[in-house]
């Protein structure tokens, strides 16, 4: 006959443990990798739920530098989910209610005036980034079906920003940038951080500027970057591993 002393037992219990306390780790690693990317998308739509909100409190400066954030976070998750091997159903649902939250409606918003005609256009522009989302697939790799919407959020964003909230070059842009997003004309997957290292340090640059939002020239570093790709998607912005 076998017998335990308490020390062995003490010991079993001690290994025990120790698995258990392994196995936690691992489920609490593997849901953090499966998650990483739809935390990053939640975070868009809190940008945009902020964004919201101050533009409904009259805090125009903030609204708009939400959504460039919203813009940051959005190149990001889809490159973390590749990444991490984490692509979901969930994920891309989560990904298109955000962009819809902050490049549809909290955008819209800075278009807003008590003027009938500007209420037109802000739905008007929420409509095209519905529409935009509806056909974002095109079939062919690595290519987006319409103007990709945190582009034209990006330039009213900062033009919004340069003009003091100038509703005349806000129709003028808001109008070609609604056109260019229903057009379902090609427009290339840029892919920013799985290219090429300058678009890195293109998006390495725009979180640089997030901190130095204190200064107004920072928004034109969006502004160059998204007229960058309206103008020049093929030659600069294909996707290129």
């Amino acid at each position: 006959m076998i017998m335990l002393t308490p020390s062995s037992g003490f010991s079993q219990r001690v290994s025990k443990l120790f698995l258990t306390e392994q196995a936690r780790g691992i489920k609490i690693k593997e849901f953090a990798r499966k998650n990483a990317a739809n935390a990053l998308s939640v975070m868009n739509m809190l940008m945009g739920m902020s964004s919201i909100l101050c533009s409904l409190n009259g805090h125009h400066y903030a609204a708009c530098w939400l959504v460039l954030i919203g813009y940051l976070l959005d190149l990001a998750d889809g490159a973390v989910a590749r990444r991490l091997d984490a692509c979901s159903a969930l994920g891309a649902k989560l990904d298109d209610f955000a962009d819809f939250t902050t490049f549809g409606i909290a955008t819209s918003l800075l278009l807003r005036t008590p003027a009938l005609m500007d209420n037109i256009l802000s739905m008007c522009y929420v409509l095209s980034v519905f529409v935009r989302i509806c056909f974002f697939s095109s079939g062919i790799p690595f290519m987006y079906r319409g103007l990709p919407c945190i582009y034209s959020s990006a330039m009213l964003a900062c033009l919004s920003l340069l003009t003091g909230g100038n509703m005349a070059v806000l129709r003028l842009t808001a109008i070609p940038m609604i056109i260019f997003m229903v057009s379902q004309n090609f427009y290339p997957h840029d892919r920013v951080l799985e290219s090429q290292a300058w678009k890195k340090a293109i998006y390495a640059g725009g979180i640089v500027m997030v901190f130095c939002s204190s200064f107004p020239p920072a928004c034109v570093y969006y502004l160059l970057w998204s007229v960058s790709y309206i103008l020049f998607p093929t030659s600069l912005w294909s996707h290129k591993v």
